[in-house]
């Protein structure tokens, strides 16, 4: 059986205090609601076959932090397998946006499970930026990897950040 696909655009902003910071979103819903480390996603969602995963990582930005993604360059992070049965692709983006102004799309899920009732919960509660320190320990565990190889793509002092095309 095949993986499941997902992509996503991890948003940074190189500040003078901080150094890079990159904008997640803690996932909404009962499940996540008293979690914070390991409770933070890059926004991302799935995506099928027919649709290309920087269309879908561009319009789940949108949907999950209500606002179209603030770039206009964007490098390719590549692919890397969160869970045995997912598949993500990640495009970073220099950009800025105000994290207390996201609003998420909602999801409808049964609550309490088993229970019959259908409850909408927002897709991300809320958003926030953190220095990579600190993003390490807020992620979901198998997105990580992307923090990492964000980091190899920075600039020195004075250097320009590289990019690539959308899907290169």
């Amino acid at each position: 059986m095949p993986p499941r696909t997902s992509a996503g655009i991890l948003l940074y902003r190189l500040t003078a205090g901080a150094g890079c910071e990159v904008l997640l979103g803690h996932m909404g819903g009962p499940f996540w609601a008293r979690k914070d480390d390991g409770a933070w996603s890059i926004p991302k969602g799935e995506h099928g076959p027919d649709e290309e995963p920087f269309a879908a990582a561009c319009r789940e930005f949108r949907e999950e932090l209500g606002s179209p993604v603030p770039a206009t360059e964007f490098l390719l992070l590549g692919q890397h397998r969160v869970t045995s049965a997912k598949l993500l692709t990640v495009w970073a983006a220099a950009g800025d946006l105000d994290a207390a102004a996201s609003r998420s799309d909602t999801a409808t899920i049964e609550w309490p499970p088993r229970s019959g009732r259908l409850e909408e919960f927002p897709e991300i509660d809320r958003s926030a930026w953190f220095a990579l320190a600190g993003a390490r320990a807020k992620l979901v565990k198998g997105q990580v990897p992307f923090l990492d190889r964000l980091l190899e793509h920075l600039p020195g002092p004075g250097a320009p950040v590289g990019t690539s095309e959308p899907g290169g």
